[in-house]
């Protein structure tokens, strides 16, 4: 675990001060998990502003993006940047989604 040593006083502080915790440890584990589940909601609402434009899941968007059967054309520009950014989302809420199962 942490020591106070590896931070200074003043933000340790702080962290006490804003989680309503004792010690560092369980302040940066609060701080940690809340930041966690704010990502995760955040990814959550990205990807379902995707789901609900599209009309379907990210699984079924990439097979359709690849058979050439979406409504749009599969190399338009939005079509195209609407893939990167669902695909960031879902790759990023996996990685949180991993970080949170392995903390907990």
């Amino acid at each position: 675990m942490l020591t106070i040593s590896l931070i200074s006083p003043k933000l340790g502080e702080l962290l006490i001060k804003t989680t309503k915790v004792s010690d560092i440890d369980h302040a940066l584990e609060k701080v940690f998990k809340e930041y966690i589940d704010l990502k995760l909601k955040d990814l959550d609402m990205k990807i379902k502003e995707f789901e609900n434009k599209w009309k379907m899941d990210f699984n079924e968007f990439k097979i359709r993006l690849e058979k050439g059967t979406l409504p749009q054309d599969s190399y338009s520009f939005e079509v195209e940047q609407d893939f990167w950014e669902w695909e960031e989302a879902e790759s990023l809420k996996a990685h949180y989604e991993s970080l949170k199962e392995e903390w907990t």
